[in-house]
């Protein structure tokens, strides 16, 4: 019923090549299903399957965040999602007054998986590598200077930035003991489990670290695989290959939770959906242009039909229940409204083609599979764009992060983001909006929204930093750079006749962690 019920919806909105694509789509994640059956091991194990796949295990520049997601490494300090605030990790406590110059007490009782101990010489060494291997986590860091004694780090950053620590839960500043030679395959952390194989694009195998600081997992193994086809996700829970599914196909809800067993979590997160826009095209330079692109969008329509009620319709980049997002006016939008704009921006609906002094336009909209919402919402706006005038060309990218970095040949794109993965707005207002950011793919460089970020940066107070935000997050709106479509829940389907102390996490960062266990 659900099924035929989104197949209506495309058709209406969708040509029929388009309706034969995402079916071929879903008939090829089935056959990609047929796998070699798991080998039965002894002992306490889990199967995970996550729905990004990686080539590279080196936490200081991966985008994937597998080492941490997967219980080999982990931060100095990390998220404490109920309060949204930081808690101390690897760091037992930190001190920096004038916002400047820190003081962070390491715990003495780690040890990476190699044996060493993790102390402020090791952490001194992994920090700088970070720095050097990563632009941007030198640029969200802000590190002029740092010494190592004993177990404790002396930091000075290159201007106050009270907010410094914040930084340090970024997965991409994980602790790994730098001695060791190969990052991308085998990376020697500091958490609960080892790696013991990794296969490109395909899985991790981990074991326990019996000398785990925090405590040893009662689990003896974990398989950490990937595969990037929804519905061959859901299709492998359901055949018991695997015990977790993340992001399961949302066609398939139904009749997981239909299973005796299955449980399915839905979960509000700190990510948005947003359709990003290079500001650096002629056409999207016009704010016309850009508010007619954001009138085109159908959110409520969206979220019912392709999230199937498991997401929120956005206004902006902030879920609204958290302290520093906007109150937002009534949006409007439509065909209609689209037009409207586009008239203001010289654009005249002739012969069913939109055009200004005689030149069509046209955009390339960039999307890409692994997250099976954004090709579809591709779609839809595809379709849309097309009753008044407008053709969209859709282009599949694998890694949007690397494709947008580093071409410019696009107007658009369908991408995900976390946006409050630090329980603050600073992250990323910084990452996708400050010119130095390492995810600005709009090319935003305003003055006025730079210096209330540069101000957000060095304001201490909560209550003065959320009126900052709202400032950002209200100029990003009035000047459309970028549209936010809606806000997914994260979707977590586990046997759970089998799995223990499974927690679908806010911040999408901590997934195997050392309460995970077999029942």
């Amino acid at each position: 019923m659900i099924f035929n019920r989104f197949y209506t919806y495309i058709k209406k909105h969708v040509s029929t090549i388009g309706i034969l694509f995402i079916l071929a789509g879903l008939l090829s994640g089935c056959a990609n299903t047929s796998e070699s059956t798991e080998e039965k091991r002894e002992g306490k194990h889990i199967h995970f399957l996550y729905n990004f796949a990686t080539n590279s295990l080196d936490p200081h520049v991966d985008s994937s965040y597998v080492p941490l997601r997967a219980g080999i490494t982990e931060t100095l300090v990390r998220l404490d999602e109920e309060n949204l605030t930081i808690e101390p990790w690897l760091a037992e406590s930190w001190e920096g007054e004038d916002g400047q110059h820190w003081t962070i007490k390491l715990r003495e009782d780690v040890t990476f998986h190699n044996g060493k101990q993790m102390d402020a010489e090791a952490v001194k060494a992994s920090l700088e590598r970070a720095l050097k291997e990563s632009v941007a986590i030198k640029h969200a860091l802000k590190i002029d200077k740092i010494e190592a004694d004993g177990y404790f780090l002396h930091i000075s950053t290159t201007e106050p930035f009270p907010e410094f620590v914040s930084e340090l839960v970024n997965p991409n500043v994980s602790i790994i003991d730098v001695t060791e030679g190969d990052f991308v395959n085998k990376p020697v952390g500091t958490g609960p489990f080892v790696l013991k194989a990794f296969t490109p694009g395909s899985k991790l195998e981990l074991e326990r670290y019996d000398d785990y600081w925090d405590g040893a997992s009662n689990l003896d193994s974990v398989t950490f695989s990937f595969n990037e086809d929804a519905n061959a996700r859901s299709l492998a829970l359901k055949s018991g290959q695997v015990d977790i599914v993340y992001r399961p196909e949302v066609e398939s809800l139904e009749s997981l939770e239909a299973m005796d067993g299955i449980k399915v979590e839905s979960t509000a997160t700190f990510r948005v959906h947003q359709m990003t826009m290079n500001m650096e095209r002629k056409s999207l330079q016009d704010v016309n242009v850009r508010r007619a692109v954001d009138a085109l969008i159908n959110r409520e329509e969206i979220v019912d039909t392709i999230l199937l009620g498991h997401a929120e319709a956005a206004q902006g980049p902030f879920l609204p229940s958290l302290p520093f997002a906007p109150t937002y006016g009534e949006r409007q939008t439509g065909e209609d409204i689209a037009i409207k704009y586009l008239e203001k921006a010289g654009y005249t609906l002739k012969d069913g083609i939109m055009q200004k002094d005689g030149e069509p336009l046209t955009f390339t909209l960039l999307t890409y599979s692994a997250r099976a919402d954004l090709p579809l919402i591709a779609q839809v706006f595809q379709s849309d764009a097309k009753k008044i005038g407008i053709d969209v060309e859709i282009r599949q990218i694998d890694i949007p992060e690397e494709y947008m970095a580093s071409n410019r040949d696009w107007d658009l794109a369908t991408y995900s983001n976390l946006t409050a993965p630090r329980g603050d707005a600073g992250y990323y207002l910084n990452a996708t909006y400050h010119p130095t950011g390492a995810l600005n793919f709009s090319g935003a460089s305003e003055p006025e929204l730079t210096a209330i970020i540069d101000k957000l940066n060095q304001t201490v107070n909560q209550e003065d930093r959320a009126v900052l935000a709202e400032q950002a997050a209200d100029y990003v709106n009035d000047h459309v750079i970028n549209s936010f479509i809606l806000h997914p829940s994260t979707i977590v389907a586990y046997n759970e006749g089998k799995v223990k102390n499974w927690v679908t996490t806010r911040s999408e960062y901590y997934m195997i962690t050392n309460q995970l266990d077999v029942k």
